[in-house]
C-alpha cells in the first residue's frame, strides 16, 4: 500500500533481493533512488534496463559506510564505532541506481588517450578492442570497445551507445546482447606474443562512441 502511494522510492533494499525489488518498482512504474552493489549491472535482468536507458547509476559510488546493529560482530577491517557507540561497517563496490534523470548522465566523459593497436588489442573472435580502465578509453577510436563495469558511473547515453554485455568466468563466455547479438566473445588475449601469459577480463561492457561526439580541428 505504501508503494502504491509513493511518488519516489528511496531505500537500501536487501542486495539478495535486488532483481525482485527492481521488478516490483518497474511493475508499479515508480521513480526510484536505491542503493545496490555495482555487480548488479551484470544481472541479465538489470543489464537490458541500462542498455535501454530505463535505469542508470546515480551520484557517488565506491566504499559506503553502513550502520549495523549492536549485535554485529567486531571486524578487524572496514569496521568502526563512533563517539556515540554506533557500530559501522564499510562495504565496497556500492553505488546508487536510479531512473530519475540527473545532470551527471549528460556530461561528456573527458577522453585524452590516443589509440594504438599495441595498447588496445582486439578480442580473438569479436571485432572490438579491450580497454582495461575507463580513464584509458581512446579519444580517436569509434569502433566497439570492451570496457569495465565502472564505465557506467560516467556513462552518458548521448556520448556512447551500449552494444552488448559480456560476462565470462572460468573460460566461459556469455553475451547478453542489445538488441541482439549471437557472437561468442573470447576475450583471451596477449599483450605480447611471447613472454607473457594471456589475460582474461572478468566483465566487459561493449560500447561504441556515437558519431555526434566526433571532434574536428
Amino acid at each position: 500500500e505504501l508503494l502504491r502511494e509513493a511518488d519516489v522510492v528511496v531505500t537500501n533494499p536487501p542486495f539478495s533481493l535486488f532483481r525482485e525489488y527492481i521488478a516490483l518498482l518497474e511493475e508499479y512504474r515508480k521513480y526510484f533512488i536505491i542503493i545496490g552493489n555495482m555487480n548488479a549491472v551484470t544481472y541479465k535482468e538489470i543489464f537490458p534496463m541500462i542498455a535501454e536507458n530505463r535505469l542508470w547509476l546515480g551520484y557517488n559510488s565506491g566504499h559506503f559506510w553502513f550502520k549495523v546493529p549492536d549485535s554485529y560482530e567486531i571486524k578487524k577491517t572496514d569496521f568502526k564505532i563512533d563517539e556515540h557507540g554506533q557500530k559501522w561497517r564499510r562495504m565496497g563496490n556500492i553505488c546508487w541506481f536510479t531512473n530519475v534523470d540527473i545532470e551527471k548522465r549528460h556530461e561528456n566523459m573527458p577522453l585524452f588517450r590516443s589509440y594504438s593497436p599495441e595498447l588496445y588489442p582486439k578480442y580473438d573472435n569479436y571485432d572490438a578492442i579491450n580497454v582495461d580502465r575507463t580513464v584509458d578509453i581512446p579519444c580517436d577510436y569509434y569502433g566497439v570497445m570492451g570496457v569495465p563495469i565502472t564505465f557506467l558511473s560516467q556513462y552518458n547515453p548521448d556520448q556512447f551507445e551500449i552494444v552488448a554485455f559480456r560476462k565470462g568466468t572460468d573460460g566461459k563466455d556469455l553475451v547478453y546482447s542489445f538488441p541482439d547479438c549471437s557472437h561468442s566473445v573470447n576475450v583471451e588475449r596477449e599483450r605480447e606474443r611471447t613472454g607473457r601469459r594471456t589475460v582474461q577480463p572478468y566483465f566487459r561492457i561493449l560500447v561504441r562512441r556515437k558519431p555526434t561526439t566526433h571532434t574536428t580541428t
